[in-house]
């Protein structure tokens, strides 16, 4: 994998990542993939949004098919029918989300399946094995993302053994390469020495990438930018920095200007399927009666396929009538809307004129 940075626009930077499966954008937007599909969408009309890569996730896939029949199947790539680049979450997340079904130990977590019950140990070692087995070209290192809010010695201890984790995540790596990459998470909550000592253990290490865990957890956006003043710049510039779980576009455009180049959550994916639809000045509820006449596309001049065939009015009456088209249709619009965000930003960056690009799209929004 080679990172290059084309262009900055004072901590700002668009690049070029390269896979051996193509070409990835940055600044970025992952659509997640959780269980080997962008809900609601086919993967032809994921890419023809502009997406250039996918997140897929390694609880959820290990569970169900399970990572050992993706691989006897020839991989996630050919399993999903998305031939370009995939990025997998390590799983630690999602199993210390299960709260009471898990249990936190050096060797890993235990925990119980929430579809069935069943036990199940996830550690560095196994966590790296399934993302391995599903054929993901970025590999996340397993982490436990530090809870919030969390004491100064809570953070400590939970970034220490995430760090160890992320040596034995790097052995396990290194026994099986092949052409992924492995990027490492920073931990540390809102405790900037406890950032710092995370990213340099992380550099001492060696990762392809780095990733900022433990923000978006319910700290807010204040709080959160005010990690971001410093985190980013803790980390390799020479590497791509990918902020785990964001966004909102306020949140996407602010992390940017902080020096952030990759990102994903189910936001624009999950508002699809509750009626709502993401556009330069927020999110419309089509689930409201004052769409049921309204003739206007979802958003004037966006250029996704929806808005030009489709009236607010139509996508109403599929909301009301319950009708599974309507998920579909706000959840394609969505994602156009945010890889639209995406390629502003890039041009922006790349024309030095990004302070005005996002001062014109956060003025939209507050308006």
């Amino acid at each position: 994998m080679r990172f290059a940075i084309l262009a900055t626009d004072g901590r700002a930077r668009t690049g070029l990542l390269e896979t051996p499966r193509g070409a990835i954008r940055t600044p970025a937007f992952m659509p997640v993939g959780t269980a080997a599909t962008v809900k609601a969408m086919k993967p032809g009309d994921v890419r023809a949004s502009g997406a250039d890569i996918l997140l897929g996730n390694t609880y959820h896939l290990m569970l169900r098919p399970g990572a050992e029949r993706v691989a006897r199947l020839g991989g996630l790539h050919r399993f999903m029918a998305w031939p370009h680049p995939i990025l997998t979450d390590s799983g630690g997340f999602q199993v210390m989300s299960l709260g009471p079904l898990a249990a936190v130990s050096e060797e890993g977590v235990a925990f119980r399946s929430h579809l069935d019950g069943s036990k199940h140990m996830l550690t560095p070692e196994r966590s790296v094995a399934i993302q391995r087995q599903l054929g993901a070209d970025i590999v996340m290192a397993f982490d436990e993302c530090t809870p919030h809010p969390a004491t100064r010695d809570e953070a400590a201890r939970s970034m220490a053994l995430s760090m160890r984790w992320a040596r034995r995540s790097r052995r396990a790596f290194e026994e099986n390469p092949g052409r992924a990459a492995l990027f490492g998470i920073q931990q540390g909550g809102l405790y900037p020495d406890l950032r710092r000592e995370s990213a340099e253990t992380l550099v001492a290490i060696g990762f392809e990438g780095y990733a900022i865990g433990g923000l978006a957890v319910g700290e807010g956006q204040a709080a959160m930018f005010e990690v971001l003043d410093e985190a980013p710049q803790m980390l390799p510039a020479d590497r791509p920095r990918y902020l785990m779980g964001v966004g909102k576009p306020a949140d996407i455009i602010g992390a940017v200007m902080r020096g952030v180049d990759m990102f994903d959550c189910v936001l624009p994916t999950r508002s699809g399927r509750t009626a709502q639809a993401w556009t330069a000045a927020g999110p419309l509820n089509l689930r409201n009666a004052r769409f049921a006449e309204d003739e206007a596309p979802l958003e004037e001049g966006c250029p996704c396929p929806v808005c030009a065939r489709f009236s607010r009015a139509y996508i109403h009456h599929l909301v009301k009538a319950g009708e599974i088209l309507g998920a579909m249709l706000l959840t394609e619009h969505n994602l156009w809307h945010y890889q639209q965000l995406m390629q502003g930003l890039r041009a922006a960056i790349a024309a030095g004129t990004l302070e005005a690009f996002a001062r014109q799209r956060l003025s939209a929004l507050a308006g």
